[in-house]
């Protein structure tokens, strides 16, 4: 069994925790939070399981660290503390164990990510003998290997379309709805996350990515943004009001150009409610879904709903993604200390868990 910590239990700490109790090769040992008002809570209460693991939350990093886990699942988030998060990272990696995360944009393609990002995790991995694989919750594996997967079944292939399509009214998250995306902001503000070039820092390694599994030259990557206004004032369970005439919907593309047409191309389509932009795309039901089209002959589309945590789909996107993550462990272990991406980390079976139960 391999020894597995997870730090961080918000929405995508949570997930891990279930993904990690139901690996039949992973053994959770630790489980480590900020919040002090969650020290001490039982791991399987914090997760949602029904069930105690009677496991307490700690926030000891130094003390979990020092018991050399093999295995660290860093699900905090670095979106608003990229900083901390690439400390807390290293730190681990330093500490000898393999981890996984979403956390760190830049190194969804590992190669390309700035020397600033990837020269301390390279220092940590040479200090340490531990390794890292970063995918993201948006979710990695819908913006790589599964468009590449399905590529392989045309005959042609004109353009590859990797859609997010959400409803974020069930999120429970919401500094990043209300202040990364905007949501609930004047059609004035201008949300960190669509600002020019963020979208290519966060989602432009994917398309790499696929270009270089493709055998294709990026010329370069363009941004296209669209928003659109409540037009009455909307109530969520998680996070409140959103007022008539603030932002209620995003849509942006990030565009991979090849020989000057956009042949690769990351689109989210976001939503705080359903009524808001009903002439973009939409998921076939509930909250949301992720799609990929694939435009040439024949054209193919897949889309994947996922449900998690009662019928939240986008619980169901983190689950997933997480899953990707934990799963990646134990190959991870395996193989040689270093830094992965997803073009190098196979997507495998869920061997030994066929009809298993958490409990």
């Amino acid at each position: 069994m391999i020894s597995t910590v997870v730090w961080g239990t918000g929405n995508v700490g949570r997930s891990a925790i279930r993904s990690v109790v139901a690996h039949p090769g992973l053994d959770l040992v630790a489980v480590l939070v900020h919040d002090p008002a969650k020290v001490g809570r039982d791991a399987g209460e914090l997760a949602g399981l029904g069930y105690e693991l009677r496991l307490p939350a700690t926030d000891d990093i130094g003390a979990v660290l020092a018991a050399r886990p093999q295995a660290v699942v860093y699900a905090a988030t670095g979106d608003i503390r990229p900083d901390e998060a690439l400390a807390d990272i290293t730190r681990a990696i330093r500490a000898g164990a393999v981890v996984v995360s979403p956390a760190l944009y830049a190194l969804y393609d590992q190669r390309n990510a700035p020397p600033e990002l990837r020269d301390p995790v390279l220092a940590a991995i040479a200090q340490g003998g531990g390794s890292l694989f970063v995918s993201g919750v948006d979710p990695g594996w819908g913006n790589d290997v599964l468009p590449l997967l399905i590529s392989g079944l045309g005959s042609t292939v004109d353009v590859i379309r990797c859609q997010e399509i959400f409803d974020y009214s069930t999120y429970d998250q919401a500094d990043s709805v209300r202040y990364l995306v905007g949501m609930g902001q004047p059609m004035d503000y201008e949300p960190p996350m669509l600002a020019p070039e963020v979208p290519t820092m966060v989602w432009g390694g994917q398309l790499r990515l696929m270009a270089r599994a493709l055998g294709v030259e990026l010329d370069e990557i363009r941004e296209t943004t669209d928003r659109r206004p409540l037009d009455a004032t909307i109530s969520t369970r998680t996070m409140g009001d959103f007022e008539a005439g603030t932002q209620g919907a995003v849509r942006f593309e990030v565009q991979g150009i090849v020989d000057g047409e956009a042949r690769l191309v990351i689109e989210h389509v976001t939503r705080i409610h359903a009524s808001c932009a009903p002439d973009w795309p939409t998921p076939p039901d509930g909250d949301g879904a992720h799609r990929v089209i694939i435009e040439g002959r024949p054209r193919i589309e897949v889309t994947v709903a996922a449900t998690d945590e009662g019928e939240n789909r986008s619980a169901g996107g983190n689950a997933t993604a997480v899953g990707r993550l934990v799963n990646a462990v134990d190959w991870l272990v395996d193989a040689a200390p270093g830094l992965y991406d997803a073009l190098d980390v196979p997507l495998r079976p869920a061997t030994g868990r066929l009809g298993r139960k958490q409990r």
